[in-house]
This record gives structure tokens, C-alpha cells and sequence, in this order.
């Protein structure tokens, strides 16, 4: 057998074949290898309208596309990734856009703006999980002068370097538009608002206020009576009693000794849960009281019933969470990194959200809920920080 295999004709057979199929890989590689290229060039990227008349535009318009120094960052630059085993990775999801282009997804540049939120984050998620690998090609801690950066540039970039912060962290609209970060927001509290308009409570429920709106010491007349307080939003409550558009509620918390007028979710922590008119103060069932061993001050549990309208309720508190958690990266994620929200204790988020409200487009209602959250989510109420 090893004779006839390694004997004349049958010998110089097997030398073709070998030489054939060294010949036909060669091809095939280098044909399969021009293939990626090719899909990798500003040209291919740009070959179909949705994206040469949307983000291409924009694209023109950074340093990325022209700069004082003549280098150019294409779009395979910074979403394809330059390693061969991310790369391929990278070909096959980025395949499933096939089907996005043949059924339409983003073919008008209405559905373009009504998706682009949803992309970036897509995007943007695959660049942190991937700590801006793309991003590093061209820029790296260790190869900046810091010295020679602005000084707000530099500390940024310094404590980023520290902290093991990600470069899409903080420039997430380097080359294209940012898109409307209150979208995502805006559109829960669109649905949660239209789900508490049907609610319908019952004795026993547990429910979560919406929005700040008004108690009632006794179940109202009229739609315009005085209320004797408020309630804050995301503020727990019980609904003891139902009548008509009116539930009968009993809020929980702590009251602070010389500031009986508001009751605090927690003990010791300026985390509010309802205002109190003067006839309300004296309606309130004290329960334990107890003195702060940090600050001498004397707390006391409370809780007090009071009458409010039912179409202000929420049953669904993981859906409210996830409001102020978008509400939070939305607002706070533009700038700069967005911090953990247990990065800070529950007060010292107070003075850090303030110094910071000038920067922001949230109304008072809107800022009270953020504050809330933050502080709900904080290092000495069960947030973990970094």
C-alpha cells in the first residue's frame, strides 16, 4: 500500500492535489480576508442611506473626520475591533443588521431619530463591557501628557485613569449627535401615569405615590378642598379603606424632634416622605422613639392616616425604580460619568445634586423624584459603592 501511495503517477497525484488545495486556501483566504477589509471601509460603512444621510453628516462635522493633524478615525476605527477573534465576533452580530435594512427599520430619518436612543445605548454598552477597546487603538492613559491638557480635562482624565473609568464613560457624543437622553424617562412615566389612572386599589394593598400630591385629613366633598399636606413621590403606603375617587392611606416614617412638620422614609436621613399642614402634626401616631448616638438627636417612628385620590398610585415598584434609574443616567451620565448612586451617603447627596441642578433641565417635581432615588440608593441604605 505504502508503495503503490508514494510510487509514480499516484505519487505525483497527490503532490497536485496537495499543491491544489495550498492554492484554493490561499485564494480563499485572501478572498475571505478582502471581503472584511472591504466591509471595513468608510465607503461600505456609508454605502446605504441610512446611514449616509444621519450619522455620517454628523460624523463629517467631528475631529474624528478632520483635525489640525491629518488623522482620520473611520468608522471601523472605533465599532469593529482590530484583534481577529473580537473582530469576527464583532462581523456575525453586526450581520443581524441585515434584517434591520430588508424589513426597515430605520429607513426614514423619523424612524432613525426615534431609534437613535435605543442604538447609542446598545453601542455604548458594548463599548464599556469591551473598556473603550476601540477607543484605546489610538488614545491611552499612558500616553497622555497631562500637563499639556486643560485642567479640568486633566483631572478628569486623571481620576478616570484612577478609578478605572472608560472612555465612553464620559464621550458618548464625540462623533455623532448625543441623542435625547430624556426619551427613555419621559416615556415610563408616560406609561406608569396612564397605569395609576387605572388602578384600582384595595384594602390591603401596598402601593407607591407618582408624584408629590395632596392628603386630606378626612375623605374630601369636593374635588377643590384644601389638603393638609403633601406626599412625596416614590413614598410607600398602605391602603386601609376605599371610597369612591378616594383611598384611605397610612403612611410610615420617622419624625425628627423640633421638626415635626415633615416625616423622613428613614431614621437619622433627609429622605422625605410627606409635608405636614399644623393640624396634620397632631394627627400623627407616635410609635418608638429612639436618640441618634452620632448626633444627640431624638427620632421618633411614626405613621399617619390620611385621605388621597387613587388615580396617583403605582403597585409596580420595580417599574418606578427603573424610571429613576433612567432618569439618573440620563441626567447625569451626560457630562461626565455618571457616579454609583451608593458612591455618597443618603444626605451628602442632598448638597452634591444641588450644586450640581444648574446643569441639569429637570423641573422641581422632577429633581425632588431624582433626589429621592439617589438617596434611596445611597451607601448607608443598601447602595454599594462604585
Amino acid at each position: 500500500m505504502w508503495k503503490r501511495l508514494t510510487g509514480g503517477a499516484t505519487a505525483l497525484t497527490i503532490a497536485v492535489i496537495g499543491g491544489a488545495g495550498i492554492i484554493a486556501g490561499v485564494i480563499g483566504w485572501g478572498g475571505f480576508n478582502t471581503v472584511m477589509e472591504m466591509t471595513n471601509s468608510l465607503e461600505f460603512c456609508t454605502s446605504c442611506h441610512e446611514m449616509r444621510d444621519t450619522v455620517y453628516q454628523e460624523y463629517k462635522k467631528s475631529i474624528h473626520y478632520s483635525n489640525p493633524y491629518g488623522v482620520r478615525a473611520i468608522c471601523s476605527d472605533c465599532h469593529v475591533p482590530k484583534d481577529w477573534t473580537h473582530k469576527i465576533i464583532r462581523k456575525v452580530q453586526a450581520s443581524g443588521e441585515l434584517w434591520g435594512k430588508l424589513i426597515g427599520t430605520i429607513d426614514t430619518p423619523e424612524k432613525f431619530e426615534a431609534k437613535r436612543l435605543e442604538l447609542a445605548k446598545i453601542e455604548w454598552a458594548r463599548m464599556k463591557a469591551a473598556d473603550s477597546r476601540e477607543c484605546r487603538n489610538c488614545h491611552s492613559f499612558q500616553a497622555m501628557d497631562f500637563e499639556h491638557q486643560k485642567k479640568e480635562a486633566s483631572d478628569q482624565m486623571q481620576k478616570a485613569m484612577k478609578e478605572g473609568g472608560t472612555c465612553i464613560d464620559c464621550h458618548k457624543g464625540i462623533a455623532h449627535k448625543l441623542p435625547d437622553m430624556t426619551t427613555g424617562y419621559k416615556a415610563l412615566i408616560e406609561e406608569l401615569t396612564a397605569t395609576a389612572k387605572t388602578l384600582e386599589p384595595k384594602t390591603g394593598d401596598k402601593l407607591q405615590t407618582l408624584a408629590t400630591s395632596g392628603f386630606f385629613l378626612d375623605r374630601p366633598a369636593s374635588d377643590d378642598a384644601t389638603a393638609d399636606g403633601r406626599v412625596l413621590a416614590a413614598t410607600p403606603v398602605t391602603v386601609t379603606g376605599t371610597d369612591g375617587p378616594y383611598v384611605r392611606v397610612s403612611i410610615g416614617g420617622w419624625q425628627q424632634e423640633g421638626a415635626e412638620r415633615m416625616i423622613y422614609a428613614l431614621q437619622g436621613k433627609r429622605i422625605f416622605a410627606a409635608a405636614l399642614g399644623p393640624d396634620a402634626v397632631d394627627k400623627v401616631k407616635p410609635l418608638n422613639k429612639m436618640t441618634d448616638p452620632d448626633t444627640d438627636q431624638v427620632w421618633t417612628e411614626a405613621s399617619l392616616d390620611v385621605w388621597m385620590k387613587k388615580d396617583g398610585f403605582v403597585a409596580d415598584a420595580a417599574k418606578l425604580d427603573t424610571y429613576g434609574s433612567e432618569m439618573f443616567n440620563a441626567t447625569c451620565g451626560v457630562c461626565h460619568s455618571a457616579p454609583q448612586p451608593g458612591h455618597y451617603l443618603a444626605n451628602q447627596w442632598i448638597g452634591n445634586l444641588n450644586a450640581m441642578k444648574r446643569f441639569v433641565s429637570l423641573d422641581d417635581e422632577q429633581f425632588r423624584f431624582l433626589q429621592k432615588w439617589v438617596q434611596m440608593h445611597a451607601q448607608d441604605v443598601g447602595g454599594t459603592h462604585g
